[in-house]
């Protein structure tokens, strides 16, 4: 009750710039639906429910999602609630923590995804009588110190957790640290099930090196320091949609540069250009499909943490990363084979012939067990 009244006060000082921000086009839609629960009812009553934070979450669990079926999902952002509606019809935001105590309606199972640890939503989802999961948990070295900070705020978040399924033992030993209970390691579900290609492209003639999933500033750099050979065609795939004209013109500027002939992939030309832009959702495995390197980012630049290398991997692509890989370390130790490097590395490495293997998949009939068990 303390709690929920703190966060309404914390809501109430909060408006002024909710409203400012639900302006931008980032927040739209996600902060009407969370902070004032426009277009946003409480959901059906399922057996499962999902929460999962962000696009990267809710993909990695759609494979949980139609193996369990008669699933409610519960999403942050955008372009989350854009990929969760393709999977479920029963879909919604997760409204701020004060709302939740009358806004969230019973299911048997709560299953949180990653470390999106909110009080109420375990609370009340254990009051309603559900099992409670942390699914995939882990806790990165550079965030360890922060949660233990604030090692008293989790303490109350996992007095309502169940059952939490771990990464790896580090994150075993670190979440009983803050207080879980009942801590089991599983391994990275994102090894378990990978997104398949839903789109078939013709390979092209010439080596594909792909850059992916990149940040503000990554594009840039990257493009300062190398060349194409004859035969190499380059994708850019920039991790946020906002950033898509940004890089559009950074792009065409490294193509004018050198002549090379430039598309952008909602154009629909066809894929023939030397440099392509990867401007439309859901089409990143489909490029690593056709990709021989794959240039990871979200990793050269030091406050990001890097990305998931699996998703490359199962196509064997070869896999060069920044070294601010942090958050991903789980993963890129199931995969051998990547190469770690600074911005003026690529220049010679993205020619060399390199591949990569998955070489630790967690077991996905084994998370089914012990969420429904």
């Amino acid at each position: 009750m303390i709690y929920t009244l703190i966060s309404f006060i914390i809501y109430i000082l909060a408006l002024p710039f909710l409203a400012v921000l639900s302006l931008r086009s980032k927040f739209h839609q996600s902060i009407p639906a969370r902070f004032f629960l426009f277009g946003n009812p409480r959901p059906k009553i399922t057996k499962f429910h999902i929460h999962a934070c962000s696009l990267g979450e809710v993909v990695a669990i759609s494979p949980l999602i139609k193996a369990l079926q008669d699933t409610r999902i519960s999403v942050i952002t955008q372009t989350g609630f854009k990929k969760a509606v393709e999977l479920s019809k029963n879909v919604r935001f997760l409204p701020f923590e004060c709302f939740l105590p009358f806004w969230l309606s019973k299911c048997e199972t709560l299953i949180v995804f990653e470390t999106d640890l909110w009080i109420n939503l375990f609370k009340i989802a254990k009051k309603n009588g559900a099992k409670t999961i942390l699914l995939n948990a882990r806790i990165s070295d550079k965030s360890y110190k922060s949660y233990f900070r604030f090692k008293f705020y989790y303490k109350f978040v996992f007095a309502n957790i169940d059952l939490v399924l771990a990464q790896s033992e580090t994150d075993k030993q670190r979440l009983i640290n803050l207080g879980a209970k009942n801590v089991k390691v599983v391994g990275n579900i994102k090894s378990a099930n990978l997104p398949s290609p839903n789109k078939t492209y013709q390979k092209p003639t010439k080596k594909v090196i792909t850059i992916a999933s990149s940040h503000q500033n990554e594009e840039k750099q990257i493009l300062s320091k190398i060349t194409l050979n004859d035969d190499e065609t380059l994708f850019i795939a920039p991790r946020h949609p906002e950033r898509f004209n940004e890089v559009d013109e950074i792009a065409t500027k490294f193509a004018t540069k050198f002549n090379l002939s430039y598309e952008k992939m909602s154009q629909n030309k066809g894929l023939k250009s030397r440099v392509i832009l990867v401007d439309c959702l859901g089409e990143l495995v489909n490029i690593y499909a056709i990709s021989d390197i794959v240039v990871l980012c979200g990793s050269f630049e030091k406050n990001i943490g890097g990305h998931n290398p699996i998703e490359a991997a199962q196509f064997g692509c070869g896999i060069i990363s920044g070294e601010h890989y942090f958050n991903q370390k789980p993963l890129f130790s199931a995969v051998s084979g990547i190469q770690i490097a600074k911005y003026d590395d690529l220049t010679n490495l993205i020619h060399l012939n390199l591949s990569s293997k998955i070489t630790n998949k967690c077991d996905f009939d084994e998370v089914l067990r012990q969420i429904k068990d």
